[in-house]
């Protein structure tokens, strides 16, 4: 055999039996890109309109009104092709679309969350200080401190008057509104404060988030600052200071979604873990029609800080709603769930060149690589993880496969050098066959994070074909 036979012969076999990475974009057509460029500008509006939990519980809501779905009412009969919907405490969602199998064949299952890092405000956070107005916040979920002073910032969620009555909060994400900031020290002036460890750079106790500085008139009054700040709060709220004890605030970037790049190709937004995966996975349910199985679509609350509480996935309103929905149907809610099938929509970390050795590249998951399914996730020695097993990973990669759903693995990481978590282990230990199969993210919690936008496209058709199957 020739050099070139043999040349020739070694490529033949590589193409075989190599896996073949290419960019998503040289795997798409043009009418295909058109798509997906489109639909990330629905993506884009979702972001903004939908920057916490219960904004986020309330669209989707209003949009599964508007495709049909009804409240779910467990006295009610259900047949094939109906479609109802369930909100938790105004803070997490269910959808489910009823297929023609039987129930007790299981259901196929998808979930995301609607949570995200940012700066909540203590129960009693107004202060003045110096003549300087703040609120105080205890930071929610997995953050860099640093990377949340001297940002823009919007006050979004409810205030519950000592009579009952709600009053809603957004400032700060009209072009009119004010914005908030926590302060940092000048670099002239930060000798000491950079001799502190990075996790102690910024100290919890110091994102105070500045609200104001024009003193009340008097000046024969104390704390002329925050006095002037309850009276602005009580003429446009009606509230006292009191009524912050029964309020829940949060403070989140006012950064509006935007395109990254010359060629538009990547998404930066505030929230994007684990929006993404919320809102791919909502578009899929809002669209199934003609199902075999069942679907059920969750969008849950509290999962930046462990799925704790009755709006996250450790408690037990999912497994509330299937038995309810089981027993419409005179099924067993251990039958349903046992033969449950899950694909856990959250995201993973792609691969940052400019940080390349917190990667181990081979298993990593990287922009434009398409939809990343994550086998196990957990710490070190896989601690919190579900791992699912081999046949699932191998029914879930032909699923992809058959629909043409451009897909990737990845790992969160080197193996000793962190981690994290996902509800996926909380559904798992409800006996459901489940994997993670979510968007990469560059800069994950930071107040600006970044997804390409085929791989939010390729999260949309896996969920699709999923639920489809």
């Amino acid at each position: 055999m020739s050099k070139k036979e043999t040349e020739n012969e070694a490529k033949q076999l590589k193409e075989k039996l190599f896996m073949h990475k290419k960019n998503a974009y040289l795997r798409m057509s043009d009418s295909e890109i058109k798509k997906c460029d489109k639909f990330c500008e629905g993506y884009k509006r979702f972001l903004d309109e939908a920057k916490t939990e219960r904004e986020a519980a309330g669209y989707i809501e209003r949009e599964a009104k508007a495709a049909g779905f009804v409240k779910f009412d467990k006295k009610k009969k259900y047949k094939a092709g109906d479609k109802v919907y369930l909100i938790n405490r105004e803070k997490s969602a269910i959808l489910a679309v009823i297929g023609s199998e039987p129930i007790e064949n299981g259901v196929n299952l998808l979930a995301a969350h609607i949570d995200s890092p940012r700066l909540d405000m203590k129960q009693n956070p107004l202060m003045e200080k110096d003549e300087v107005g703040y609120f105080k916040s205890h930071y929610y979920g997995g953050i860099k401190k640093y990377q949340w002073t001297t940002v823009p910032m919007s006050l979004h969620g409810v205030i519950v008057k000592a009579d009952g009555s709600k009053v809603i909060v957004k400032i700060g994400e009209d072009e009119n509104d004010p914005v908030f900031c926590v302060s940092d020290l000048l670099p002239h002036l930060a000798s000491a404060q950079m001799k502190r460890s990075a996790p102690e750079l910024i100290k919890g106790e110091e994102l105070n988030l500045i609200i104001g500085s024009r003193p009340f008139k008097d000046d024969e009054i104390s704390e002329k600052i925050k006095l002037n700040l309850l009276a602005i709060l009580n003429k446009k709220y009606g509230i006292t200071e009191a009524d912050f004890l029964s309020a829940e605030l949060e403070a989140v970037p006012a950064f509006k979604a935007r395109d990254i790049g010359f060629d538009r190709s990547l998404v930066g937004a505030y929230g994007q873990d684990d929006r993404v995966c919320a809102y791919t996975e909502l578009s899929a349910i809002l669209e199934a029609k003609n199902l075999k199985k069942t679907a059920v679509a969750i969008l849950t609350d509290k999962e930046e800080t462990g799925s704790d509480g009755n709006t996250g996935l450790q408690s037990a309103y999912l497994r509330y709603f299937i038995a309810d929905l089981a027993a419409i149907f005179g099924a067993r809610a251990r039958d349903v769930l046992s033969n449950s099938k899950c694909l856990s929509a959250d995201v993973n970390a792609a691969f940052d060149p400019t940080f390349a050795d917190a990667f181990e590249k081979n298993n990593s998951c990287v922009l434009n690589g398409g939809v990343c399914v994550t086998k196990y996730t957990g710490s070190r020695g896989k601690s919190g993880t579900s791992d699912a097993s081999a046949e699932f990973v191998g029914e879930v990669r032909a699923i992809l496969d058959k629909n043409g759903v451009i897909w990737q693995t990845g790992e969160l990481g080197k193996v000793d050098i962190g981690g994290g978590g996902t509800v996926a282990k909380y559904i798992a230990n409800l006996d459901v066959d489940t994997i993670d199969v979510g968007v990469p993210v560059m800069s994950m919690h930071a107040p600006y994070e970044i997804t390409a936008k085929t791989d939010v496209y390729a999260a949309y058709k896996a969920f699709e074909a999923f639920i489809n199957e």
